[in-house]
């Protein structure tokens, strides 16, 4: 096994160095539109290549114009990315009729893409040819994306809003993955996961409430611990 590339060992931001792929299409349905009348929707899967955080954009084709917006998106809610990797185009030769358009894209040299690339200072890289194994990291992403949507949806078609929502919902889920546990202690439970890279703690966690201020003779016996347990950290912090 060859060494790896340096953007995956080493420490950064989330997504500060991000990998992308695109699935699908997926048959949804607009709103006030007649029975049997769907439309194609896709996923661009963009995977943090240090953290392996994950950040799911659905988009309605495969222009440039979509993929620009999707990667917008990206840079706004996670920051800017210098770094983009993607498979080489002749890995999607083999793929069906509905990728010709992005083939295109990656094929062709697209002024308008690269013009944002130049204009926001990011640089795209691609695996070398026929060499699927480098993708590796992005298309695990593409296939956790898969193994929940598929059993959410069975044979469902619903709206581009709910799609979206459902989506977003598997980001959530798959960003929320135990990498290592906190604490070596076994009555511990609480574990590192993605969240902590991207919120500072699990995205599917419940806050808990504040209860130092509330008195002791209203408190069980867990809150009551817990309130002993937070007042000696604000204590020794002074």
């Amino acid at each position: 096994m060859g060494n790896l590339p340096s953007e995956r060992v080493t420490p950064s931001a989330p997504f500060l160095n991000s990998g992308v792929d695109f699935c699908g299409p997926f048959q949804i349905k607009f709103k006030n539109q007649r029975k049997g009348i769907f439309s194609k929707v896709y996923v661009a899967i963009f995977e943090c290549l240090a953290t392996k955080a994950i950040h799911l954009e659905a988009v309605t084709d495969l222009t440039t114009d979509a993929f620009i917006a999707a990667l917008k998106r990206l840079c706004a809610r996670r920051g800017h990315i210098p770094t983009l990797m993607s498979d080489n185009a002749t890995n999607f030769k083999g793929a069906a009729a509905e990728l010709n358009r992005f083939i295109k894209l990656i094929c062709n040299k697209n002024e308008t893409l690269a013009n944002y690339f130049a204009s926001e200072a990011i640089q795209w890289k691609f695996i070398p040819p026929r060499s699927p194994n480098f993708a590796g990291l992005w298309e695990a992403g593409v296939k956790s994306f898969k193994h929940h949507l598929y059993r959410t949806l069975v044979n469902n078609k619903i709206t581009f809003e709910e799609f979206e929502t459902i989506i977003i919902q598997i980001e959530s889920i798959l960003n929320s993955r135990p990498l290592v546990p906190l604490s070596d202690n076994i009555n511990e439970y609480e574990v590192l996961t993605l969240g902590h890279f991207i919120i500072g703690r699990p995205i599917s966690a419940i806050p808990e409430p504040a209860i130092l201020d509330i008195s002791d003779n209203r408190l069980s016996r867990w809150q009551y611990t817990t309130k002993c347990v937070q007042t000696i950290w604000k204590n020794a912090g002074k």
